[in-house]
């Protein structure tokens, strides 16, 4: 058995290249800080520099740094709404995605982004199981009423991949990991093939393989995959 571990943001949904400033892999998390309006976009664009110099003791002391933006700035339902209706599917997800379940894959997507994006991929495009690092819950007026927040992120993505790997009883050298930023490096160095797709240079460092595309397409990795079969 094998399970294919893969990165969601920038691996299987376009990322917003206007948004990379170098400091992280740009995010949903940026764009619906944008969405939201410039003041809350700046102030989150402040919490990554503190990310970098090491103040946060953990992703998920970020991520309730942020949702506290977001929701000072005014934060509504239909900001996130307007989110998820713009994600655009990389070429090739479909049928990427075709090829690992007729080689009986188990598939798993782990983000350090919002669920409502993991749920979206998942149902197009049948992946068995998804992590995700944030929840929104809204009242009927639109307003945040609640969340829920996962550490699926940094050495966190690492913690459910070894989890899910424990639980199918397989090694991780018998499994593959996909993804395109410097956050998935803890998760390339563990198992048997990584794959860095369109990535980040610290993510190319420490991968198996690498692909750089002008134009990302995901069928690109079923030569790379039918090497591991």
């Amino acid at each position: 058995m094998i399970i294919c571990f893969i990165d969601m943001e920038g691996t299987i949904l376009e990322k917003n290249l206007s948004l990379d400033n170098g400091k992280v892999a740009p995010s949903a998390w940026t764009a619906l800080a944008k969405e939201i309006s410039e003041e809350c976009y700046q102030e989150e664009e402040f919490t990554k520099d503190l990310w970098l110099q090491n103040k946060y003791s953990s992703y998920t002391e970020w991520m309730r740094d942020t949702i506290r933006i977001h929701i000072k700035h005014g934060m509504r339902k239909h900001h996130l709404a307007k989110i998820i209706d713009a994600t655009r599917f990389h070429d090739g997800a479909d049928e990427f995605f075709e090829f690992l379940r007729k080689e009986n894959i188990i598939t798993a997507l782990i983000s350090g982004g919002f669920k409502h994006l993991a749920d979206l991929a998942q149902v197009k495009l049948y992946i068995d199981h998804a992590y995700s690092a944030c929840e929104y819950f809204f009242d009927e007026s639109g307003k945040v009423k609640h969340f829920n927040l996962l550490p699926t992120d940094e050495i966190g993505k690492l913690v459910f991949m070894k989890h899910l790997a424990e639980e199918y009883a397989v090694s991780l050298s018998d499994c593959i990991f996909i993804g395109d930023g410097k956050n998935d490096v803890h998760l390339a160095r563990e198992v048997g093939t990584s794959i860095a797709f369109n990535a980040q240079k610290e993510l190319v460092d420490v991968s198996t393989f690498s692909v750089k595309q002008s134009k990302p397409d995901l069928s690109a990795l079923i030569p790379i995959i039918r090497l591991k079969l």
